[in-house]
Formats: structure tokens, C-alpha cells, sequence
């Protein structure tokens, strides 16, 4: 433990560098764990790479997983705080949001330079060792897609054994998504929002309305910067991009090491995959650009 006269000694060096008797000198001596490691839990990370295998290609495929399962609760945390803040109108603090997920996206989207390298030979080396661990399963995936508007009750089913997470998703399925919550906001900046569009049924996927998109259609005829509502389109459409850019560089990390081989699982691998990202994001932006 540190002496009461060396801590002196530390305070006394930080107080002169205050001061500015001179230049500031970092902290070395810490009575426990460095504040660093308290903050970010270093060896509590480290501890997570539990392998199953002694292969070498192993550890790059563990932690990329679970960086990228850090970026979906990033992302999640990111969307909600933009409902929220559109709930109370504050469409400065939603952008502000949205955008910040946007770079968040990129960086997961990077998360797959880290194994573009995998090959089949190096992929079988422990891949049968994963069992019936699969992607499929990953519950904060899930919420990522559900504030998206990609609702589908059956993805909830797998997580039926851990009821906190199953009843999370649950609610989330039924919850609005970040389009829903937009729509309410540009209803009640009077925009004609449909009625039947604001109380459609939340725990499906919703194509493209020929009002709603005739709507963003007007929005986007006028792109000037103080065009908030144009701004608050293109931060969305940036999200649906990048987003999709994620899956189609899923299916690409997937078909170059295993090709069309069935999934871990028991999911269909490759085909379920392209099923997936050809769910689109956001559909009225989309539909809105054909009839401008």
C-alpha cells in the first residue's frame, strides 16, 4: 500500500504540474488495481477469450464475434436514446444520435477485415467444435434488427431459456421501432402522417406506404442545410447503408469460408443469410428516391 508520505509526494507532483511549477509527471503508484483497469476491466475482457480448440485462426474469430456484440449493444443503446429524445421533440438530440451510430456502424462493418482471411481449411480446423453455437442466436443482434423495423416473432423463440433476455425481446418485438418513432414525430409536426401507419401492428416488418413514402418524396425536393426533416432522412438513410453494407460483408465472410454449407445450429447458413439481407431498412426513403 502506498505510505502516507509518498502520497503526499503524489499529490505534491500534481498539484506543482497544476500549478504549472512544472511539467505534469503521470501517476505510477496506485495502492490497487490502476483506475484504467477498474474502468475497462482489462483482465475481465481477457478472461472471455475462451477458446475450445488449440487452432490458431480460433481467437480471431472469438473476438471479433465479440467486439461485434459490443458494437450491437453500442448501436442499441444509440437508437433508443434517438427515440427518446424524438418522444419529447428534440429532433437536434435523435440526429445528434443517429449520427453517432452511423460511425458506430462503420467501425463494426471494419470488424470483418479480421477475418475476410478465413479460410475453409482454417475455418473447419474448429468449427465443428462451436456445436450448435451460431450467430442466429444472438439476442442483441435481435434488438439491432427489431429498432429497425425487421420484426419476426420466431427469432425470439431460441431464448426462451433465459427468461430476463426472452421477456426483453418480447417487449422489444411489440415495442416501435426508430421509423415508428420518427413517423410520430413528423405526425406531430403535422406532416401527413397515415393513421393506420401510426397504429399498425409493431411486431411485423412493414414495406414501403405509398403515403409515407410520398411524403419523404416532399421532404427530399427540398435539400437545403436548414432543412431539419432533410437532415433527419439522410441520417437514417446513412444507418439503412451502412447497415446493409454489414450483412452483404456477412454473407461475402461467410461464402469465402464455408460456401453453402448448412450454418452451425441447424440455421441454413449462406441461403439464410442472403434471405436476410435482402430485408430492407427504412423502405420509404428508398421508395421515395424512384418518385422524385
Amino acid at each position: 500500500m502506498l505510505t502516507g508520505v509518498s502520497t503526499r509526494r503524489l499529490h505534491g507532483r500534481a498539484a506543482a504540474a497544476a500549478d504549472g511549477d512544472g511539467p505534469a509527471e503521470p501517476i505510477v503508484e496506485f495502492a490497487e488495481a490502476t483506475p484504467y483497469e477498474q474502468y475497462v476491466g482489462v483482465r475481465q475482457l481477457q478472461s472471455l477469450v475462451r477458446t475450445v480448440t488449440d487452432h490458431p485462426a480460433e481467437p480471431s474469430f472469438l473476438v471479433v464475434t465479440q467486439v461485434m456484440e459490443l458494437w450491437f449493444t453500442l448501436l442499441r443503446r444509440e437508437w433508443e436514446t434517438a427515440q427518446r429524445r424524438l418522444r419529447v421533440d428534440d429532433l437536434d438530440g435523435g440526429v445528434a444520435a443517429i449520427r453517432r451510430s452511423v460511425h458506430h456502424l462503420r467501425s463494426l462493418d471494419a470488424s470483418w477485415g479480421s477475418l475476410l482471411w478465413l479460410t475453409p481449411a482454417e475455418f473447419n480446423g474448429f468449427r465443428e467444435q462451436l456445436g450448435e453455437a451460431s450467430g442466429f442466436q444472438s439476442y442483441e443482434y435481435r434488438h439491432v434488427e427489431f429498432l429497425l423495423g425487421l420484426k419476426a416473432e420466431s427469432v425470439v423463440r431460441p431464448h426462451r431459456g433465459l427468461p430476463a433476455v426472452h421477456a426483453d425481446l418480447q417487449r422489444a418485438l411489440a415495442a416501435p421501432s426508430l421509423e415508428d418513432d420518427v413517423l410520430a414525430f413528423l405526425a406531430r409536426r403535422g406532416l401527413p402522417v397515415p393513421a393506420d401507419v401510426l397504429t399498425r401492428d409493431r411486431t411485423v416488418s412493414h414495406g414501403a406506404h405509398p403515403a409515407v413514402t410520398a411524403l419523404w418524396a416532399e421532404v427530399y425536393r427540398d435539400p437545403r442545410p436548414g432543412n431539419e426533416l432533410f437532415q433527419l432522412g439522410e441520417a437514417l438513410t446513412d444507418v439503412a447503408e451502412m447497415f446493409g453494407t454489414w450483412r452483404q460483408q456477412h454473407v461475402t465472410a461467410v461464402r469465402r469460408s464455408m460456401g453453402a454449407k448448412p450454418g452451425t445450429g441447424g440455421s441454413a447458413g449462406l441461403a439464410w443469410l442472403e434471405r436476410s439481407a435482402a430485408r430492407v431498412v427504412f423502405p420509404d426513403l428508398w421508395a421515395a428516391r424512384t418518385v422524385i
